[in-house]
């Protein structure tokens, strides 16, 4: 599955649009930076409500295919500019992380 086939599939908004046909191979949900940037699988849709730019620079040193802001929450402008800077996909849910992690998980499988 790559992140546009993900996008189309769940309904997701996308913010920042990069490689598109990247392979996602996993699912993870975290929000505490240090922790997904030490084990965060490559190549994983990144479920968090961190909008912030670390998330971006802990996006690009674990290179995930994407970051999916959960529950709507908010990307700072300048958060944006990185991930368009860096080549982040990041995509927007309404869902909680669980709930779309076991859509992710049933597409994956």
């Amino acid at each position: 599955m790559n992140v546009k086939d993900l996008c189309e599939k769940l309904n997701l908004k996308t913010i920042v649009k990069d490689d598109f046909d990247r392979e996602i191979t996993d699912c993870y949900i975290g929000d505490l930076l240090s922790w997904v940037m030490s084990r965060a699988p490559k190549d994983c849709a990144w479920l968090t409500v961190m909008g912030n730019i670390n998330s971006i620079a802990v996006a690009s040193l674990a290179d995930v295919s994407c970051i999916i802001l959960v529950e709507n929450a908010a990307l700072d402008d300048d958060a944006k500019t990185k991930a368009e800077i860096h080549g982040i996909n990041i995509l927007k849910s309404e869902e909680n992380s669980y709930n779309l992690a076991t859509k992710i998980y049933e597409l994956l499988k």
